[in-house]
């Protein structure tokens, strides 16, 4: 995913991505950015301090964190040069506003649906649709997933996948979809299932090392009750 930072998504702009994946803090500035100017409009754009509230809020936000203002401050200048985040007003305290939508060239549905998924953590399309209720009202499920499947399927010289569908877990009914705009994600379930695979080969030993040692507390038991003149019925 490449763009220069100094690119400000001119519709012909030839590749609308971040110029290198976002860290965990800025794609949490980012995201929080982007709820609240859906959520609390009349208090958008956001000073510092708002910021830093909204990344810290214990509800909504999947990893929970706390960070520190100096850390906040540092993420919004890195997003502001990606062009991703821009100050405004000329008040004396700043504020902050995301570009998201002119900066990836996306509607807002798909707007939407990365701000859910930057602060919520990896989500199925029907979680997704419930948790963005405040945000914009999804006609069903099948929007959600052609929105995600279309971010999905956006070719490299428009940047490239901004979203990835994993794999499905066992026992799950859907599979859940994950934002890229961090990287792409570690791959989900290898090194579980490869333990997994371990555990299931090692069945049929324990189960053999188990068979045997009753075998042997058998034969300990049964040599007992005949030292004891007991019959190994109980008669």
């Amino acid at each position: 995913m490449t763009l220069d930072p100094n690119t400000h998504a001119h519709p012909d702009a030839a590749t609308p991505c971040p110029a290198r994946p976002l860290t965990p803090t800025e794609a949490r500035v980012l995201g929080t950015l982007m709820e609240k100017a859906r959520t609390v409009p009349d208090s958008y754009p956001l000073t510092l301090l708002m910021v830093q509230a909204g990344c810290n809020q214990k509800t909504s936000r999947e990893p929970v964190m706390q960070l520190e203002e100096a850390e906040v401050l540092e993420a919004l200048e890195a997003l502001k040069a990606l062009d991703l985040v821009v100050e405004v007003g000329g008040a004396r305290v700043p504020h902050y506003e995301h570009k998201v939508q002119r900066a990836l060239r996306i509607p807002e549905q798909s707007a939407v649906l990365l701000g859910l998924l930057m602060l919520r953590g990896p989500q199925t399309a029907a979680e997704l649709r419930q948790n963005g209720e405040r945000w914009y009202r999804f006609a069903d499920g099948s929007s959600v997933e052609a929105f995600l499947e279309e971010l999905q399927a956006r070719p490299p010289e428009r940047g490239g996948a901004l979203v990835v569908k994993l794999p499905r877990a066992p026992g799950a009914r859907e599979a859940r979809w994950m934002h890229r705009l961090c990287g792409d994600p570690e791959p989900i379930g290898g090194a579980a299932s490869a333990t997994v695979g371990q555990a299931a080969a090692a069945i049929p030993a324990r189960v053999e090392a188990l068979e045997a040692e009753v075998e042997r507390l058998r034969a300990q038991v049964e040599r007992l009750m005949r030292e004891l003149g007991l019959s190994p019925d109980g008669q």
